[in-house]
């Protein structure tokens, strides 16, 4: 049962999925990996929706530069964990959800225990190295992975169903250059915001997700274009005689 605080906050879209997929909501438990430029808007808009258990991890400190982007972050941050200074903001948005930050580096050695029980895993890292480990860990362990990426005002997103979709690996075989590129803050606040849109269908089981397909935001012609993304059976990480060739998604 929800008290009448929590009727009221979510009084608007509850008409939409009515109370039983608000308490899918509130059951769910979403691990998003990085608080910067896409965690920041992802976190913010779950929380708002009323998502019951996020939990966040960034191994970086608040920098002068993030603020163009990372909405979360204010100027007396600078300096603090990236995750505290996001839960902090997050728990003030809606005090009747569980936030848990964790410092910490996403790595082979961390992802799955950092992963943990989460429902969704949402990719919110700046670098491949990062984002592949994540892909390894939702394939291993049959969790839902929402991907995202941007570049300038360029960006895009894409969701990895284990066993049924293309993998990450499978769109981008080959990682680009880990390099930091320039970014414009509403570009991260978009392709953030679709990311967060996928993870509340996932978890309210709706609509049409970005799966098999990858959504390709282009913000100086103001176009969102969807591309097929196949499954290869040469993937490294899904593919014939790979690790997570025969994982399906867990009920």
């Amino acid at each position: 049962m929800f008290r009448e605080t929590e009727l009221q906050r979510y009084r608007r879209q509850i008409p939409i999925f009515g109370e039983g997929g608000q308490a899918r909501l509130r059951a769910a438990r979403v691990f998003i990996a990085g608080a910067g430029g896409l965690g920041c808007p992802v976190a913010l808009y779950l929380a708002a929706a009323g998502v019951g258990h996020i939990r966040v991890a960034d191994c970086d400190a608040v920098d002068r530069t993030n603020l163009n982007r990372q909405v979360l972050h204010w100027d007396q941050d600078v300096g603090r964990g990236k995750a505290q200074s996001a839960a902090e903001k997050l728990r003030a948005v809606n005090p009747d959800i569980e936030i848990t930050a964790l410092r910490a580096t996403v790595d082979d050695a961390t992802a799955a225990g950092l992963a943990g029980d989460a429902d969704v895993i949402v990719d919110a890292m700046d670098n491949f190295t990062a984002r592949y480990v994540l892909n390894r860990t939702a394939l291993r362990a049959g969790i839902p992975l929402v991907h995202g990426a941007v570049s300038g005002f360029d960006g895009q997103v894409t969701t990895v169903v284990p066993g049924q979709t293309a993998c990450l690996q499978c769109i981008f075989p080959e990682p680009p250059p880990d390099e930091a590129p320039p970014v414009v803050g509403v570009t991260a606040g978009i392709v953030g915001l679709l990311q967060a849109n996928e993870v509340i269908k996932l978890l309210l089981g709706t609509g049409d997700l970005l799966a098999g397909r990858l959504a390709v935001w282009n913000g100086l012609c103001t176009v969102l274009e969807t591309i097929p993304a196949d499954r290869r059976s040469d993937c490294e990480a899904c593919g014939r005689g790979s690790e997570g060739e025969h994982q399906e998604i867990r009920p």
